[in-house]
């Protein structure tokens, strides 16, 4: 373990991930919401999971995609869906989105945080992949009775080897569950924690190369944030991961959050 490795959220350019204004930037940098890491994910795979049951739910329905990022997700669905509205806040990537063109698809710029621009019972059912919790304040509003809700949230305990094999580079785990608890609250602020079931779903991936552990640390963050890490720790994160990678990669532990809802 080393101590010598750079702290990029000292750079002036650091944005704090997953805020309005590191998604802003986002959206301008690439107009894309795309994991730039290389990895591969053993069994259970929340995603292939979260996956499956989406597939399953939306086949003749009309469906809000919660948190659609540039759509790649979204137009998926287009074939088996009757009708499919994708949101998000970030009009970068809205607009990267909108180059879709597909009859029954469509893209809204929208906050979740306050109502949302549907009408009551509009959609059949609805699904969040990595999106916003605040959507869960006025789901129930615009799903029929009946209709489902299907999410997947990153866990508050993902990658904590990161943070012991690279200190500095990366921020300890933080203690307790606190996206577990906002997850619940506004479940409870949409009156829909009595219906939901949550289950963490844990599982290990393996980065394939010591640019990844750069790709995860500086992801959505300028250029010159990636120069700092890459010139002033590139050498000892190579060090580090092959000292303890295997012939798999890098391990790390991955936990998600599946919530499934019955309005």
């Amino acid at each position: 373990m080393a101590n010598n490795l750079v702290n990029p959220r000292t750079h002036k350019d650091w944005l704090t991930p997953h805020s309005r204004e590191w998604y802003a930037q986002l959206g301008q940098l690439t107009g894309r919401y795309s994991l730039p890491w290389n990895s591969t994910a053993a069994e259970p795979d929340a995603e292939a999971l979260f996956e499956e049951e989406v597939s399953r739910m939306v086949v003749h329905r009309k469906v809000l995609d919660v948190g659609c990022g540039h759509g790649d997700f979204t137009i998926r669905w287009s074939s088996a869906a009757k009708q499919i509205v994708g949101i998000d806040i970030t009009s970068g990537f809205i607009e990267t989105s909108r180059n879709y063109k597909i009859s029954n698809v469509s893209f809204v710029v929208a906050d979740t945080g306050n109502r949302l621009p549907f009408e009551d019972e509009e959609f059949d059912c609805a699904y969040n992949r990595k999106g916003p919790t605040s959507a869960y304040q006025d789901l129930r509003r615009i799903i029929k009775p009946g209709g489902r809700i299907v999410s997947l949230h990153p866990g508050d305990h993902s990658y904590p080897e990161l943070s012991y094999f690279f200190p500095n580079l990366f921020e300890p785990v933080s203690e307790g569950t606190p996206i577990l608890d906002r997850i619940k609250a506004n479940l409870e602020r949409g009156m829909l924690l009595k219906q939901a079931s949550i289950e963490m779903i844990r599982s290990v991936s393996y980065l394939l190369e010591p640019m990844d552990v750069v790709r995860v640390c500086c992801f959505g963050q300028v250029l010159s944030v990636y120069e700092m890490v890459i010139n002033e720790s590139m050498r000892e994160i190579e060090r580090i991961f092959f000292d303890n990678a295997t012939e798999q990669g890098l391990r790390v532990t991955n936990e998600m959050y599946m919530v499934r809802i019955t309005v």
